[in-house]
């Protein structure tokens, strides 16, 4: 992934109708999340059985969005409820790569700021 290491992350925890597509995802950003859908986030959708995943974002000039259907299980998504949460970028990761990141604690980001 091309993001940079302090993107904010969230993921709504109820499944979504996944024949929206950016304006209807954008739409559920507002009322959903309570966001702008062109903020500095990233927001995760999931589907009702959590073989895919849909992620929004804005990029600079547009929207951009990443569609991953699994062809074998199912992404390791917390419980449905009504809700969403944040993720780091490091959640993210372990999300799309089929692991179950409420599991796994990684080490803790260290960011550096830069001096001149």
């Amino acid at each position: 992934m091309l993001l940079p290491n302090k993107i904010r992350i969230l993921i709504c925890t109820q499944k979504i109708d996944f024949r929206r597509s950016i304006d209807g995802l954008s739409i559920l950003v507002a009322d959903l999340f309570k966001q702008n859908p062109i903020s500095d986030y990233l927001f995760v959708f999931r589907n009702n059985y959590g073989d895919r995943v849909k992620v929004l974002y804005w990029d600079r000039n547009g929207f951009v969005l990443w569609y991953k259907r699994l062809e074998k299980g199912r992404f390791k998504l917390p419980p449905l409820k009504d809700g969403c949460f944040e993720l780091s970028l490091q959640q993210l990761r372990w999300l799309l790569e089929g692991l179950d990141f409420m599991k796994i604690k990684g080490h803790e980001e260290l960011y550096y700021s830069k001096h001149y």
